[in-house]
């Protein structure tokens, strides 16, 4: 590994150590001929911890040989370690993610004893995700492997951005939710189901399980998940109202001459894509032809490229070029090969958003620093949360009204020197779930949005895009902010803040705005939402400053011009203060309330979500209830 995938591939795992959470433990593990061990047991993260690890990764450089088993029962090892040494919630999940350009060239290079030996090495609780870089890799060996052992594998070709590749790969598994995830339905309602068991479910990631009802005048479905966060033990049950089915449909019996239906063809899709994995893992020959005929007939019947499948484009005729589409001719291939496919095209891009928007003052953003505008009145007030790094907290939840819920997650970061402060905290990400009137779900970080509706779409902050589902829409303009439309009456802007070299107290983060918050209901909450529909008064201000002044009041004798602030209820002592938003592209003269739990509605803990798109808006109950399986569709 040289030149620039070798340092991509240096410049992802930097992102990778920054992008850690607080409760995390890590170590580095690079291997060649020999096995090199940055710290033989797995450290806290710190500033102090993710700074050596960077030096350390800045000072590896390549060697001859791939000891593939070797790192790999390293790696076990030091999980199985900690977890055996250390009081650890009995529910955590245990990653290695194993990264390789080569193939097992030193110590052992039997491909089915290297499986043997991590299979047991494992023994079930730890999980192996790996990524083959480049085209000299044993990619069947890094499937297998994770097949194997309850993981993802991902390959990134030789011309591709390494670095960013490896990034988005981990943001998907970077934040585990639940794991040992269940489905189950009554006995004699679902035939042949695609499977219903899941070794984990991470933050933007998703659960599609597929199958066929025995009585189709079924209205409603009971369905049971069990599965187990690192907390608790959650179980669901719930009736899902059963939609009435679409005309149209190949099925086994009409050889694909009906109209499509996209439930057959999902579970076409996911039944081909088991028994290809079931082939992989397979060692009887026997049963892998079995496999392989039963993933190659599905595959022909429903028309979709596999290795066992061919594709053939028929011309028009009177044409040259071969027709779109319905020309396509797939049929069964000799044997098994590598099959590429490309997503289709998606929709031309609209004139992204004006990076310089002006959008009403109400926002949570910095360390997270809030401002309410309050516009009958003229006032503008502000306070601060010091939140706990990992901490997910509840901006606007108005899931009962206009079924909008914004939730942001809190990451850490050490206070300058000389600071009053021991540490800070920013928003890393922000999710946005939208109920009516269908679900969609929306997580923005400084690198990617995840759009998650009729469609699944995954869009880099560094690009400029458009993108749209169900009454959803979104503007990304690069590197600067995303606008969320939701109905045409709800706006929202996100700001990105990025840093080109980070100092050690400085994190990438998001700053939220309110633009317009027409749509919204009466009952809307959450430490933003609870202002929106609420006038403030102020008492006892400076005779020289009137309510709807603009200007700065004259200062006391002694100390800050102070008042008391009367909203939704509360009496609240303010003090004039000054605050920059929009980046620092404006100065705001604001009231701010040095003890933001005198003017909330709520403790701390009473605006903390359980899960980044957690909806329980319930106060006074104290810290939300577990994660909602809700989310896994």
């Amino acid at each position: 590994m040289v030149g620039a995938k070798l340092r991509q591939t240096k410049d992802a795992l930097f992102t990778i150590l920054h992008d850690l959470r607080p409760q995390d433990r890590f170590s580095i593990i690079g291997f060649s001929n020999r096995i090199k061990v940055w710290k033989d047991h797995l450290v806290a993260v710190t500033p102090d911890s993710i700074r050596d690890g960077k030096v350390y990764i800045h000072h590896m450089s390549p060697t001859g040989g791939t000891d593939i088993n070797g790192a790999l029962q390293t790696a076990i090892r030091l999980l199985s370690s900690y977890v055996a040494r250390n009081d650890i919630e009995e529910r955590s999940v245990s990653l290695v993610v194993f990264l390789t350009d080569g193939k097992p060239t030193v110590g052992e290079t039997s491909t089915a004893r290297i499986l043997n030996n991590t299979k047991a090495a494992t023994r079930g609780r730890v999980c192996v995700f790996t990524i083959g870089i480049g085209d000299d890799v044993d990619f069947r060996l890094l499937e297998k492997l994770s097949l194997e052992n309850c993981g993802l594998t991902r390959r990134v070709r030789e011309e591709a951005d390494a670095g960013a590749q490896l990034v988005g790969f981990y943001d998907e598994i970077r934040t585990p939710l639940l794991s040992d995830i269940r489905i189950g339905y009554p006995p004699g309602l679902v035939q042949q189901a695609t499977r219903t068991f899941f070794p984990n479910y991470f933050n933007g990631s998703e659960i599609v399980i597929a199958g066929k009802l025995v009585d189709r005048q079924l209205d409603r479905l009971r369905v049971e998940v069990t599965a187990s966060n690192s907390k608790k033990f959650v179980v669901l049950k719930t009736d899902v109202p059963v939609e009435p089915q679409r005309a149209g449909g190949p099925g086994p019996e009409d050889n694909g001459t009906a109209g499509p239906n996209p439930l057959e063809r999902l579970w076409s899709y996911l039944t081909v894509r088991e028994l290809l994995s079931s082939w992989l893992q397979s060692g009887d020959g026997r049963e892998k032809e079995r496999l392989r005929q039963q993933a190659q007939a599905l595959a022909v019947n429903s028309r979709f490229l596999t290795p066992f499948t061919r594709m053939r484009l028929k011309k028009a005729p009177g044409t040259r070029q071969p027709q779109r589409a319905d020309a396509v001719d797939v049929s069964a291939a000799t044997g098994p090969g590598t099959a590429v496919q490309s997503p289709p095209p998606g929709p031309a891009l609209e004139k992204p958003h004006d990076p310089r928007i002006k959008v009403s003052r109400t926002s949570a953003d910095g360390d997270p620093h809030f401002v309410v505008d309050f516009p009958t009145s003229g006032l503008t007030v502000c306070f601060n949360v010091d939140g706990q790094p990992g901490d997910i907290l509840r901006l606007v939840s108005d899931h009962a009204g206009s079924g909008v819920t914004v939730n942001g997650q809190l990451v850490g970061a050490p206070a300058p020197p000389g600071g009053h402060k021991k540490q800070r905290t920013y928003f890393q990400t922000i999710t946005i779930l939208v109920t009516k009137p269908a679900r969609s779900y929306l997580e923005v970080t400084p690198r990617r949005v995840i759009l998650d509706g009729e469609d699944r779409r995954v869009l880099p902050c560094n690009q400029s895009a458009v993108a749209g589902s169900r009454g959803l829409e979104l503007s990304v303009s690069a590197n600067a902010n995303v606008t969320v439309t939701i109905q045409g009456t709800i706006a929202f802007v996100i700001l990105m803040h990025l840093y080109k070299k980070p100092a050690a107290y400085q994190r990438d983060h998001l700053g939220f705005y309110i633009a317009s918050g027409g749509g919204l209901s009466g009952s809307c909450h959450g430490l933003l939402g609870q202002f929106l529909n609420q006038e403030a008064r102020l008492t006892g201000a400076p005779a020289r400053l009137s309510p709807s002044s603009t200007g700065p009041p004259p200062p006391q004798a002694g100390g800050a011009s102070a008042a008391t602030l009367q909203v939704a209820g509360h009496q609240v002592p303010v003090v004039w203060k000054q605050r920059r938003i929009y980046n620092g592209e404006e100065q705001v003269d604001c009231w701010f309330a040095r003890s933001a739990g005198q003017l909330l509605d709520g403790a701390y803990e009473d605006y903390l979500a359980a899960h980044p798109f957690d909806a329980d808006t319930v106060l006074g109950l104290g810290r939300p209830r577990g994660p909602a399986v809700v989310a896994l569709t």
